[in-house]
């Protein structure tokens, strides 16, 4: 007689989850029977690309990651529009608001997370989106069919993808962010301020400093009040037909808290992505991993690669969060963050700015090892950056071309006057003068600390 397959039921159909299955059918593809729920109604797909979806520049069909026939080739049980009401770990069965129950010996959760709405008044009005799934982005593409105004607040990456999404399908757009700059997360001022000019020039207003104190509606009349306008605590009035809310993100964990599982900020889970319930993991946004919750993809899928592990019976798989990185989906502006760029003691900085030609570097090293870079205008070596980021490997002995990438820091030390000289034109160095860093680049091509007590820059 054949021996049952061990039962397996994932919550949650994301990239996180996504990834998880896909490594174990890569390992063990017949080490269990899988059940899926999804509260959305359609398969997996690649939600880092509903920018382009709203720009025009992709169709959801271009961004799906497991079509159906994924599913069926597997043999796994996807419910779809199924969303998941009730985890019973005594029973260890896991309940549909359909009245769909299926029994798990494993139970991977990845309830992703919920977008923030702003408690202010009006917040409930018809017209006031946030920016999360597909329903979303199908809920701006059909206002902005008729053109007319939009207000986005929040000036994170979600807020501004949305922002140049609804102008280049028809809409003014304003940008409405609480800090005094964009991206202040991802960003040093400099970078956001360059920013800030590249995406009003595209015909986007954006208003930093600006404290939502109010949406207000329409009359009901026959029908649900709309909205009309966005007032800000100093009174000022901006009119439109729809809000964005892309404020931010926070687990979704109110299903998981229900059951009994540990939570914090996320649900709790160890290295092994294992939760408080050894037969039960987690995976992605609802997540709470060394005291951190995470929101882009590279750690959610490490995550899910451990997952995986453990479900094939590897306990040395482990996550171990490391640096991060940030890149902007705005069509023609060219922004990458990683790593630690705050200040700090002992911290050393280059920094390389062409204003002519809208080119902005900043590294930041510590103890000889390069923690941090902010790049705009040119990204061309983000990835190399990136990699000496994770790596932590020394950068002393390329220190003084570290700047200008691998083509010269990698090469036998060579003059920077060199370097500079060998760079094309739209990467250029100006004339050095303004403010800033430890080090400076100038159109010499000397790279040296600046004089104790004085900040300077490439201009």
């Amino acid at each position: 007689m054949k021996t049952a397959k061990p039962k397996l039921v994932v919550i949650g159909n994301g990239m996180a989850p996504g990834r998880a299955l896909e490594k174990l059918f890569e390992n063990a593809p017949d080490a269990y029977d899988v059940t899926i729920f999804n509260a959305e109604t359609r398969v997996n797909y690649d939600r880092i690309m509903l920018s382009p979806v709203l720009s025009g520049e992709k169709t959801f069909e271009d961004i799906i990651i497991h079509g159906d026939d994924w599913y069926a080739d597997r043999g796994i049980k996807l419910h779809k529009g199924h969303r998941v009401v009730r985890i019973d770990r005594a029973a260890k069965t896991v309940s549909s608001e359909h009245g769909i129950t299926a029994p798990y010996d494993k139970l991977i959760v990845a309830t992703g997370s919920v977008p923030i709405v702003l408690p202010v008044p009006g917040r409930d009005l018809s017209g006031v989106l946030t920016y999360r799934d597909l329903d979303d982005v199908d809920a701006m593409l059909a206002a902005a069919k008729n053109g007319g105004r939009a207000v986005v607040i929040g000036g994170g990456l979600l807020g501004l993808e949305a922002a140049a999404g609804l102008r280049l399908r028809g809409m003014d757009v304003t940008v409405l962010h609480l800090m005094p700059t964009l991206m202040e997360r991802q960003l040093d001022p400099a970078a956001a301020g360059l920013l800030k000019a590249a995406v009003e020039a595209r015909g986007i207003t954006v208003m930093t400093k600006a404290n939502t104190h109010e949406i207000i509606g329409t009359d009901a009349g026959d029908g649900p009040a709309r909205v009309r306008a966005v007032r800000l605590d100093d009174g000022t009035e901006i009119a439109c037909e729809i809000v964005v809310m892309a404020v931010g993100i926070r687990p979704n964990i109110a299903l998981l808290k229900d059951a009994g599982l540990e939570v914090n900020r996320g649900l709790v889970v160890g290295a092994d992505m294992r939760s408080s319930d050894p037969e039960i993991l987690g995976v992605g946004e609802c997540v709470e991993a060394s005291g951190q919750v995470f929101g882009l993809v590279a750690p959610l899928y490490e995550m899910a690669t451990v997952a995986a592990a453990q479900l094939c019976n590897d306990p040395s798989a482990r996550f171990a969060p490391g640096a991060t990185a940030t890149k902007l989906k705005v069509s023609g502006i060219d922004l990458f963050s990683a790593g630690d760029f705050g200040d700090g003691p002992g911290r050393e900085e280059i920094v390389l700015r062409d204003v002519a030609h809208g080119i902005y570097k900043r590294l930041v090293i510590e103890k000889g090892r390069l923690v941090g870079i902010v790049m705009y205008g040119d990204t061309t070596d983000s990835a190399w950056f990136f990699d000496l980021i994770r790596r932590g490997e020394p950068v002393d002995a390329m220190r003084d071309t570290l700047i200008f990438g691998p083509d010269f820091a990698e090469s036998e030390p060579l003059d920077p006057t060199v370097a500079v000289a060998a760079l094309p034109d739209k990467a250029g160095a100006g004339r050095c003068s303004g403010e800033f860093t430890s080090t400076i680049c100038d159109v010499e091509g000397a790279c040296q600390p600046a004089a104790p007590g004085r900040e300077r820059a490439v201009a």
